[in-house]
């Protein structure tokens, strides 16, 4: 009798875990260096999904339920440990219990800003933080990729595992979406949402974990960029990009921060402007001749002036665009906006800019 009793303390008869602490994601069997044997009992409860590990091999994956363990219902194990007929012997290996509910309420962020090419401004940099509701799905990609081997994976080294990788899946999304700096930057109420599909598509497949709800609470940009964004706002009622630059070097030109070339063109205006005032007064000139006077010799006009060709700095084309210096200088390198390097210094005619806006 007492060596049955010996013999029945070396093997386990009923696997079973129950989760008290709310924030666990995984957890391995504690099996005392004890062996499974025949007919043992595995309880799996709601929300829960065990699966079995075999010298560091993915076996059967049992869902909720009351199972008694043989050869049929574990074929995995069996083909695994050699089993041809039936389960004979007891055996050793590693059962995880995955935790399947839905765990609300985490929170993701950008560390740095993210960076995206937008149509209207050019390169953008982005910083964006809000939460997340996630649950497995996979528990075999989950165990391999995120728990590893983890006897008691929580949800704290989860996040702290995942959310870099999860702003890097974010990232990605938002650049294939190709979603406009403007709507990102007033519309993030929707933006979650709208991009949750193909975040869902990467992390399902890396990672094993499906997201039920993804929130974008804030999205910040560059000072440079909302003061862009303002401007926008302001010649909405114009609808002309060719006045937003006027309207831009007028502005330098009024705070005395426009250069050489911006005053140059702005005199040429103003030459075009007399010109037309003089035209007026000519008409209103002939006036004195209906009453008998003899009117002056015509004068002979003056040719026109031709204005000077508008070449701007880096500096200026990004206060114009209210971006950064270096965004221009990028985009000039790229081809994407043309300009003419004099010596070492980019220089940027005023046509190939609202050529640049135009497209």
């Amino acid at each position: 009798m007492a060596i049955l009793d010996f013999l029945n303390r070396q093997f386990i008869d009923v696997i079973e875990w129950t989760d008290d602490s709310r924030d666990t994601l995984s957890y391995r069997y504690p099996d005392d260096d004890k062996q499974i044997k025949n007919e043992a009992q595995l309880i799996v409860r709601e929300s829960q999904i065990a699966q079995f590990v075999y010298v560091g091999q993915f076996a059967d994956t049992l869902g909720p339920g009351k199972h008694t363990l043989k050869t049929e219902n574990i074929p995995i194990l069996s083909d695994l440990l050699g089993w041809k007929y039936k389960f004979q012997t007891p055996f050793k290996a590693d059962v995880y219990y995955v935790v399947t509910r839905v765990f609300t309420g985490n929170k993701w962020g950008t560390s740095n800003p993210v960076m995206m090419r937008d149509a209207d401004f050019g390169v953008v940099r982005m910083r964006a933080f809000g939460t997340y509701d996630f649950k497995i799905v996979d528990p075999v990609k989950f165990l391999k990729e995120v728990a590893g081997t983890d006897q008691h994976f929580r949800l704290d080294e989860f996040n702290d595992v995942m959310r870099s990788r999860l702003v890097s899946v974010f990232s990605e999304t938002l650049a294939k979406a190709k979603v406009p700096a403007l709507d990102v930057a007033t519309r993030y109420g929707e933006l979650g949402e709208a991009l949750l599909p193909g975040i869902n598509d990467a992390t399902r497949d890396k990672y094993g974990i499906e997201l039920t709800t993804f929130v974008v609470e804030n999205v910040s940009v560059p000072p440079e960029l909302e003061a862009a964004i303002d401007k926008r706002g302001a010649m909405t009622a114009i609808g002309n990009l060719n006045d937003f630059v006027k309207y831009n070097m007028g502005t330098a030109l009024a705070e005395g921060k426009a250069g050489t070339a911006g005053i140059g063109a702005e005199l040429a205006a103003g030459l075009a402007m007399g010109q037309s005032m003089m035209q007026g007064m000519g008409g209103a000139a002939q006036a004195p001749s209906q009453q008998g006077m003899v009117p002056p010799a015509p004068t002979p006009a003056a040719a026109p002036a031709a204005a000077p060709v508008a070449l701007l700095t880096p500096e200026q084309v990004a206060q114009a665009l209210g971006v950064s210096p270096a965004d221009v200088q990028q985009e000039l390198e790229a081809g994407n906006l043309k300009g003419r390097k004099i010596g070492s210094q980019w220089r940027v005619p005023q046509a190939a800019l609202d050529e640049f806006l135009k497209g």
